[in-house]
């Protein structure tokens, strides 16, 4: 459903959050293990976050990646997927077709257009404040 840059995103993000309300800043290395996504696609995709004001980098000796604490509980999913992946999930075919519309629709439109609806309105509620609580409770976890 979501590119793989768009997973890693995701993951990277919760994980920042999770340090962020340790009052830690992270590296790149340190979020590549973590996620377990590979170092340079990593850092591709943590520019593309501090690019839409996801996360912020801090450069020097103290650096690293942080969400300020207030952002974290207003982040949800929806903007990172926009970030990295724009708005074609919310818009286009779910089989692929150019043409596809209320129109002209494709074999599964009307069915698929709830669950986009119940899929969007789940990220647009799904907040990184929670997740990261989660993650950080030992709750849910980020790589096997």
């Amino acid at each position: 459903m979501f590119s793989k840059a768009c997973e890693y995103g995701i993951r990277a993000t919760i994980y920042i959050a999770s340090q962020s309300r340790k009052e830690r800043r992270v590296g790149i290395k340190e979020i590549a293990a973590f996620i377990d996504s590979p170092a340079p696609f990593t850092a591709k995709i943590l520019q593309q976050l501090v690019k839409n004001r996801i996360i912020d980098s801090v450069k020097g000796p103290n650096g690293g990646f942080e969400i300020p604490k207030d952002r974290i509980f207003q982040i949800c999913i929806t903007d990172i997927v926009r970030a990295i992946d724009g708005n074609e999930i919310f818009s286009s075919c779910v089989l692929g077709l150019d043409n596809c519309s209320e129109a002209m629709p494709c074999p599964v439109h009307a069915e698929f257009r709830s669950i986009r609806a119940e899929l969007k309105s789940l990220m647009d509620n799904t907040c990184v404040a929670t997740l990261s609580e989660d993650l950080v409770k030992g709750k849910s976890f980020l790589k096997v």
